[in-house]
């Protein structure tokens, strides 16, 4: 039964790591883009991006999973998503992105608004353009400044991949709990903690060993 019990919560584990995985190889660029438009000259656009900073901060992330798969079909009478697992995978994908990506967009810009004005300054004098200064000068200051924050958002979304088990993707607390139903046993939903344990805390450790190296900035 353990062994079975076992290979189950790995297939869930998977669907958890691929849905943890693609959240951060696209909420993390998204997020500086969203940054950088906040921190631009176009009025419209920044009121329009710190407005929806302002929704997926101000609202629970598991509303937010829900508006995105139900609501299509709701306001619009359309099931975009299908009802393929993939769909709801899919579903939920995006609104892990745009939920990460907001965070981590306000991360950056504390990050880039915390680097000294000198620092810019400098480079002007030295005539680099505005693209070289970031990139050449602020961007490497800039990692440094954001490892911890990013690293505890990381560590959250460990832990909030789990939500997505409302919108039935079956993810390794949905494949634990379905033991309680068909077995009646309850101890594979406490056996998915060790998962996230061991996977937290190779993160840690992971995220303990770039602030090692970054701290050449000090």
């Amino acid at each position: 039964m353990f062994w079975t019990v076992t290979l189950s919560l790995l297939e869930g584990f998977l669907a958890t790591l691929k849905l943890f995985v693609l959240t951060l190889a696209f909420s993390l660029p998204l997020g500086l883009l969203i940054c950088l438009g906040c921190m631009g000259r176009l009025r419209v656009l920044k009121t329009i991006l710190r407005f929806i900073i302002w929704v997926v901060r101000g609202t629970p992330l598991m509303l937010q999973l829900l508006v995105i798969y139900y609501g299509p079909g709701i306001f619009f009478g359309v099931n975009v998503w299908g009802t393929s697992g993939n769909g709801r995978f899919l579903a939920a994908l995006i609104a892990f992105v745009i939920n990460y990506a907001c965070y981590f967009s306000e991360i950056y810009r504390g990050g880039i608004q915390s680097i000294p004005v000198g620092q810019y300054e400098a480079g002007q004098v030295l005539g680099m353009t505005r693209r070289q200064i970031f990139f050449k000068v602020i961007l490497l200051q800039l990692i440094k400044r954001i490892v911890p924050p990013i690293s505890n958002e990381v560590i959250t979304l460990v832990k909030d991949t789990s939500l997505a088990r409302v919108i039935a993707v079956y993810e390794i607390i949905w494949n634990g709990q379905a033991f309680i139903k068909s077995s009646g046993i309850i101890w594979p939903l406490f056996y998915t903690g060790a998962f996230y344990l061991l996977f937290s805390g190779l993160l840690t450790l992971i995220f303990g060993r770039i602030e090692k190296k970054l701290s050449y900035f000090r």
